[in-house]
């Protein structure tokens, strides 16, 4: 396996929805993470000359029949090691302690009182906050060799660390990786740099020199499709690509007719005109929306236009070979939260969310081998990525669209009439937040349009049309997110402006869920 820095620290997914910002918290402290199957071989690990390993959460049980587990024998590796919740709970078993159901199970925000910040929580405040999500807990200590360091009111065994030194432990039942531990990076990094004694000297540009390496060695000398859309995802991934084997890809842009405003133009202008790379536009608007015709479902929706996208690029695949290239390989701006909400995790044990047609909605006889150079990534990641590519800004931090358009920002049927509808409403949206300064202080902005017609008054006549809903949400990573604190003079213009310039509309809303419970998008 071909890694971008010598200082490693493996993860070890069971599971867990939060795996990947445990790996996103290791990189931003500036060690390589990668994240592996609970299952990998004990030769792997020590192949990659680990500095430390750490043992995700998960949502199973260490006593259910068949609940993921790991080769004992990395706890004696030499490395020190840290269990997080589930992790934690399996390394505990594994030393000799026993896993009891919790009398009291803590999910939230929980009170924790430290006895012994000599390491692990070194300057970290006697009683700080954490976030818990578990149903059970490690006891008889003793018999495994732990002692506490931590504890809350209802876990009295919230931390803890190994007295063997041949067994360089410890144990957190509580999630560091989350933002609502106040000092989960600070725990986190005193792992790192005081228990590991890492240095930190990986960065972003390390890992797109490694992303090139292996691009080269997957494709060889075949040729890639790229589908781009105009969004960040697959814009850093046309890039990368096109940094490490220029002459073999080629960027097909679907129009699908459920596209934001003006976006062909801009995708045209931009990677045609200005980067110069090979792009085939296709017009299959007719074919989308028939697709679609009569269908509410939302997975039923993605895994229509799913299908749709790959008969379109097998077309330009022929295309292509036509003109001698043999073009085998089917590129995307797949993200990590994209993998897990659809079912798709290292440890193959988390929960689907949704269909994602660049992830679950592809059909099982795809003719194409799949190239996802951002896959392992955040949002925040891959912009980074895009400012070591040299990516315009205005590219860069554009507000993610998702894959299948507009298609799942109509709740119900989608027709063109309503695409024409939301496309207006959405235009006005993004002026108004664009001209309040906030474009880039909230991380998604986008209308939604509802199955659903409301009275209003207007003149003085009456009136039965459409609502729509806006959603802006603040976010980090994209697996959570707060919804945005627009000021109310701001909405009050959306509003006016929605309902005066775009015929049909006679409501407008303000989406106030965070994520989770809720999703960012609404389908």
């Amino acid at each position: 396996m071909q890694l971008p820095h010598d200082e490693v620290i493996p993860i070890l997914d069971f599971g867990s929805q939060t795996a990947q910002l445990i790996a996103r918290r290791v990189r931003e402290a500036g060690a390589f993470s990668i994240l592996l199957p609970p299952d990998t071989p004990i030769d792997k690990l020590r192949a990659l000359n680990p500095k430390g390993l750490i043992l995700s959460g998960g949502p199973s049980s260490v006593y259910e029949p068949g609940a993921p587990t790991c080769d004992p024998d990395l706890l004696t590796l030499g490395v020190p090691v840290l269990g997080i919740c589930y992790g934690m709970q399996l390394a505990g078993r594994m030393l000799g302690a026993r896993i009891d159901r919790a009398n009291h199970r803590e999910f939230g925000r929980a009170n924790l009182h430290i006895a012994d910040r000599s390491d692990l929580l070194s300057a970290i405040p006697e009683n700080t906050t954490v976030w818990m999500s578990h149903g059970d807990q490690v006891q008889a200590l003793e018999a495994a060799g732990l002692e506490t360091l931590a504890s809350t009111p209802t876990c009295p065994h919230a931390a803890v660390r190994s007295t063997n030194p041949a067994v360089p432990f410890y144990g957190v039942q509580f999630h560091p990786e989350v933002t609502h531990t106040p000092h989960g990076v600070d725990i986190l990094q005193n792992f790192l740099y005081r228990i590991c004694h890492c240095k930190g000297t990986w960065r972003m540009a390390d890992y797109a020199d490694t992303a090139r390496r292996r691009l080269r060695e997957q494709v060889g000398d075949g040729h890639i499709i790229c589908g781009l859309s105009g969004g960040v995802d697959s814009s850093v991934a046309a890039a990368l690509i096109h940094k490490a084997l220029p002459d073999q890809l080629t960027c097909v842009f679907v129009d699908t007719g459920m596209l934001r405003k003006n976006e062909r133009q801009l995708v045209e202008t931009t990677f045609r005109d200005h980067f110069h790379i090979d792009l085939r536009v296709v017009d299959a608007e007719t074919e989308f929306l028939a697709d679609l015709a009569g269908i509410t479902d939302p997975q039923e929706k993605r895994r229509r236009i799913g299908h749709r996208f790959i008969d379109c690029f097998n077309q330009q695949a022929a295309l292509i070979a036509a003109e001698g290239k043999h073009a085998r390989f089917l590129a995307q701006g797949t993200l990590y939260p994209d993998v897990i909400e659809s079912g798709h995790s290292v440890g193959g044990k988390s929960a689907g969310i949704k269909l994602h047609h660049n992830v679950g909605g592809l059909p099982k006889d795809l003719a194409f081998e799949l190239v996802e150079p951002l896959r392992d990534l955040f949002k925040d990641e891959v912009r980074k990525l895009g400012e070591v590519l040299g990516l315009p800004e205005q590219i860069i931090w554009r507000h993610p669209f998702p894959g299948p358009g507009l298609a799942v920002r109509i709740l119900g049927e989608v027709t063109k009439p309503k695409l024409d509808l939301l496309r207006d409403c959405d235009e006005i949206l993004l002026e108004e937040i664009v001209a309040a300064g906030l474009y880039r202080k909230t991380s998604q902005v986008f209308a939604v349009l509802l199955p659903v017609q409301s009275v209003g008054v207007m003149g003085d006549g009456r009136t039965y049309e459409s609502v729509v809903a806006i959603r802006a949400v603040e976010t980090q990573d994209f697996m959570t997110a707060d919804w945005a604190r627009i000021p109310f003079n701001i909405l009050a213009q959306i509003s006016s402006r929605i309902i005066n310039e775009v015929r049909g509309v006679n409501r407008v809303v303000y989406d106030i869920s965070s994520k989770p419970p809720a999703t960012i998008e609404w389908e």
